[in-house]
């Protein structure tokens, strides 16, 4: 049978017979690319798909050992609590980030600690030699551990490597470069992404070996390539953080293994990342003491109860529309609590220039940073500074109520740890189960105005 060709959108993967100017799925100019497909007979196309040993069968649910199944640490522990608490065995991971963020720094890392205590890790690069990875390991300070380098791009030569040596870990920097014999298209597209993937996971299932990808991101923040590539991994990871800033954040926004939304907290140093332990003294060490429109929020990112400052300034506008910037905070949310606030509270913002921002480029998503954005722009409007030893956190609605939150007695932990003596929070969350008894003071707030009144001094 001859090669036969086809044209593949590399934005959405909509597929064509042939070439168009616009891709009729998505509707994007001049994004299809010809692939040339090389037939394959029945046989190869039954073992080039086969996820099981020839001759396995269905099994009985209880007949099922996991026994075997145990998750296996990475040596850091930050890492391992993205992760749902290790390694599963025969797990896809996918790693995702900006340029420069730290990718291949931190899966160096892992590679190198899982060597030295479970087995033998393949490191696969496609856009480094092995002396440019020594090079950075040696600044690491990674030790004499049977860790193997392979700088290849052909996916064929690396799942050989990989049934040859049976490392108990495999590690591909990038997905974007790995390419195969089989598509003629270019690394990187649509096609040589998703068949890339497609047998990394299968030889993961097949042979029970944990897989770590790293992903390029768009310029929009997403992840390139393929929607299907989320799917087909079992676990996707966002690394995150500010150029201007040390610490980086690894998020989880899909984990079939843990609970998603779990973060863990890096900093960056000549040596590579170090876990940080404590997160919350991390962003409050620079905080100012007195300084109106600072607030100490109480959030909680998976598990892990944070406390992070938010700034507010509130200034008179020179031009006829008022300007609302915000940093690490969704701005269309920012728009409605300065609208809660005016119609609510009687504080007149509607010309005035408001700018919020979320110390030290953390990203804050959930409702109960409400209340400590609310705090902010009244004091800064006020030109009164909150308490220094207060925390605040609860949910604002549109009538001008603050709901209760969940989680509330794990975030009222996290204050007293950190040295605060006093706490306002919703009214609906004072009589919480499991409250410690060792916060000095539990002020419940209805209203957005009792808020701010008990908040401002």
């Amino acid at each position: 049978m001859k090669p036969t060709s086809r044209f593949v959108c590399q934005e959405c993967g909509a597929q064509s017979q042939k070439w168009l100017g616009r891709c009729a799925e998505c509707g994007a100019w001049n994004s299809l690319v010809e692939e040339r497909v090389e037939p394959a007979s029945a046989a190869q196309a039954r073992d080039r798909y086969a996820l099981a040993a020839e001759g396995a069968g269905a099994r009985l649910y209880a007949d099922v050992d996991i026994a075997d199944a145990d998750r296996l640490t990475t040596g850091i522990d930050e890492f391992d609590r993205v992760l749902g608490g290790g390694i599963v065995p025969g797990s896809l991971v996918l790693l995702g980030g900006e340029p420069g963020i730290g990718k291949s720094t931190l899966l160096l890392q892992a590679a190198a600690r899982f060597a030295a205590s479970v087995g033998p890790v393949l490191y696969c690069s496609g856009e480094e030699s092995e002396h440019q990875i020594r090079s950075r390991g040696e600044r690491l300070g990674i030790g004499r551990a049977p860790l193997y380098l392979l700088a290849e791009t052909c996916l064929e030569r690396m799942l050989e490597e990989v049934a040859r040596l049976k490392p108990s870990l495999v590690v591909v920097d990038s997905i974007q470069t790995i390419f195969s014999v089989k598509l003629q298209s270019a690394p990187g597209s649509i096609g040589q992404v998703r068949e890339s993937a497609t047998q990394l996971l299968f030889t993961a299932k097949g042979q029970n070996v944990p897989t770590f990808l790293v992903g390029h991101v768009t310029k929009e923040g997403s992840l390139a390539g393929p929607k299907a590539l989320e799917h087909i991994v079992d676990t996707v990871l966002y690394f995150e953080g500010e150029r201007h800033h040390s610490h980086r954040v690894v998020r989880a926004v899909k984990n079939r293994f843990g609970s998603i939304s779990e973060i863990g907290v890096f900093e960056m140093a000549g040596d590579g990342l170090r876990p940080v332990s404590n997160p919350s003294g991390l962003f409050l060490a620079e905080r100012p003491g007195g300084a109106p429109g600072s607030a100490v929020l109480c959030c909680l990112e998976g598990s892990r109860p944070l406390l992070v400052e938010v700034q507010a300034l509130v200034t008179s506008s020179l031009f006829g529309n008022a300007r609302r910037t915000a940093a690490g905070f969704d701005q269309n949310r920012l728009a409605l609590l300065l609208a809660v606030l005016e119609k609510r509270a009687g504080l007149p913002l509607a010309g005035e220039d408001v700018f919020l921002n979320v110390v030290g480029g953390l990203s804050i998503e959930e409702p109960a940073a409400d209340l400590g954005v609310v705090a902010a722009i009244a004091s800064s409007f006020r030109n009164r500074c909150v308490s220094p030893r207060t925390a605040v956190f609860g949910e604002v609605g549109l009538a001008g109520e603050v709901r209760a939150i969940g989680q509330a007695p794990r975030r009222l932990r996290e204050a007293v740890q950190m040295g605060f003596t006093r706490c306002v929070l919703p009214h609906g969350n004072l009589d919480a189960a499991e409250t410690p008894r060792e916060v000095g003071e539990l002020i419940g707030v209805r209203t957005v105005s009792e808020a701010i009144e008990a908040l401002i001094v």
